[in-house]
């Protein structure tokens, strides 16, 4: 009987045969490239600039149809995004399958897949089409966490086979964090489950090229910095963490670090799940601190007297320092996903930046576009 990592072994072997057996001696690229190494930071893998977050694939706040998604996916596709990240967490499933349905006919080589590890799926129908956390309704299934090594090939193989892929680029050990409020103050039990198991498992897996890179995925700062002090990740989705909102702590604690072992970060929600885009929500829990609608729209103002959008001078914010290998805004419908692909073709005068520190609303030690 075929082992789980057998399974995994053998999938990633042929996938690397075909490709060989059926590119030509000089290939023809047909597409931007799908992911590079960074021979500055330590020849570590980095996705390309720009992608698209799944969350919204996965009925984020409110349902969103196949043919919505499939809109979405095809909106950014034609624009040129090449960087997909997902998770079995969205919508439980929903999104890796709308994925799947999306890519089955794409070439392997031209894009990259990320998705995320930690709970794993169990047939439950009694949540069907219920509203489980932010997921308007979820097919049935319900969730388990587990952070082992066994847990890590189990889920990884159960996303390939929800996606219809004999390989995923980047895993991220997803929501190990004190913000989770399924884990509270027991997040440390957590972390160190997966201390001793996803970690060494995902670099083994890496080591024998089953994936590219590995990381962990969180909204808050303190689990990608033990992730440092106990591992080797190669990339750590940051989300929440570094907007035009939000940037002082991750500048100042989790960027040097990452810097300083050849790491890069993926900057997740760039516009708070849609605040720095006009939507009246702040990130993941819909709370909107004192006094943020008014610093928005200080900056609203500044952006429009300079001729460009917030959202606009939003994305090329997060995406500006160097250590930021993507950003990966979110889009629910195919008009999203055009504006966000808009937005970054657009240039922003170097005037709003200028005036964003004057008044005090980015940080003056925050890298921005030149």
């Amino acid at each position: 009987m075929t082992s789980r990592r057998d399974f995994i072994v053998t999938a990633a072997a042929s996938t690397a045969l075909l490709t060989a057996a059926t590119t030509p001696a000089v290939a023809q690229p047909t597409a931007p490239a799908a992911g590079t190494m960074d021979r500055k930071g330590g020849n570590r893998y980095r996705p390309p600039a720009v992608g698209m977050g799944g969350t919204q694939a996965g009925s984020n706040f409110f349902p969103t149809s196949d043919e919505t998604a499939a809109g979405a996916l095809q909106a950014a596709w034609d624009a040129g995004v090449r960087y997909f990240d997902t998770s079995p967490w969205y919508g439980l499933g929903l999104s890796e399958r709308r994925f799947g349905a999306f890519f089955h006919d794409k070439p392997r080589d031209e894009f990259v897949i990320s998705t995320k590890i930690g709970r794993l799926l169990k047939p439950d129908p009694a949540v069907a089409g219920t509203k489980v956390a932010n997921w308007a309704q979820v097919p049935p299934f319900r969730h388990e966490y587990d952070y082992s090594a066994a847990g890590v090939r189990r889920s990884i193989e159960d996303s390939m086979q929800r996606m219809g892929l004999a390989q995923i680029d980047i895993v991220f050990i997803h929501d190990l964090s004190p913000d989770n409020k399924d884990m509270g103050e027991r997040w440390t039990e957590y972390f160190e489950q997966a201390r001793k198991g996803a970690m060494p498992e995902l670099m083994r897996m890496r080591k024998e090229g089953l994936i590219k890179a590995w990381g962990l995925g969180v909204n808050t700062l303190e689990p990608a910095l033990a992730a440092f002090e106990t591992a080797d990740p190669d990339i750590i989705l940051s989300a929440t963490q570094y907007s035009l909102m939000k940037h002082e702590d991750a500048l100042k604690r989790l960027f040097p670090v990452a810097e300083k072992r050849g790491a890069s970060i993926v900057v997740g929600a760039p516009l708070n799940a849609g605040f720095l885009a006009g939507v009246d929500r702040y990130d993941y829990s819909g709370t909107i601190a004192d006094g943020f609608r008014e610093k928005r729209a200080r900056m609203d103002s500044i952006a429009n007297r300079h001729g460009t959008d917030l959202r606009t001078v939003a994305l090329h914010f997060a995406a500006a320092p160097p250590v930021v290998s993507a950003i990966i805004p979110g889009a629910r419908n195919a008009a999203q996903a055009q504006q966000n692909a808009a937005s970054m073709k657009a240039q922003v005068p170097p005037e709003v930046w200028a005036d964003l520190m004057k008044e005090g609303l980015i940080r003056e030690e925050a890298p921005v576009p030149v």
